[in-house]
């Protein structure tokens, strides 16, 4: 089945149940060069920094309304994807939520514990392009990364929080949305 046809499912059974996409994103203190403008002929000195510091951004997108709920976590691995469900859970209140999210190892673990107000959806193998939230991390990283040279983890950090923190819903849903979200 479809993952179009899925969710219309899932939606019709549950019509109270939110979907949301999901995926984490590296951030790190490693330059990410990018196209520029420059003058024909001269030689444009670019700042790099390098470096292998780095934490991860777990989000969740209610693409179709722009909510979105994310975490900075220093490592994808079973023990935070489990903190991030907790705190996502705890976020929800009473409210049930449909995750649809890659098959990263983490993310089927035989430890991985789900709380009873989530339910997980994976999506087919291979196929990024299914995922919403892979556009938003498209969206911040060109805005926030791309040909910027940040001086310590703290300081990209602390962008990338504020830059969340500043993201509109309306901006979330025109970034994520697609026609396979609607119902």
């Amino acid at each position: 089945m479809s993952l179009k046809k899925n969710l219309s499912a899932l939606h019709k059974s549950q019509p109270d149940t939110a979907v949301y996409f999901f995926d984490e994103s590296r951030f790190g203190t490693h330059s990410n060069i990018g196209h520029g403008w420059f003058n024909k002929g001269e030689r444009t000195p670019v700042k790099i920094k390098m470096g292998f510091e780095n934490f991860y951004i777990y989000s969740a997108v209610h693409a179709a309304d722009g909510d979105e709920f994310s975490f900075i976590l220093p490592k994808v691995n079973t023990a935070c994807m489990n903190i991030f469900l907790k705190q996502f859970s705890q976020q929800l209140k009473a409210k049930k939520a449909i995750i649809v999210m890659d098959r990263a190892a983490w993310h089927k673990s035989k430890d991985l514990f789900v709380p009873s107000n989530i339910e997980v959806l994976l999506l087919p193998p291979y196929s990024p392009e299914l995922n919403p939230v892979e556009r938003l991390w498209n969206y911040l990283k060109s805005k926030l990364i791309k040909n910027k040279v940040y001086k310590s983890l703290e300081q990209l950090c602390d962008a990338v929080s504020q830059f969340m923190i500043d993201l509109q819903p309306h901006t979330i849903k025109n970034i994520c949305s697609a026609k396979y979200l609607e119902h």
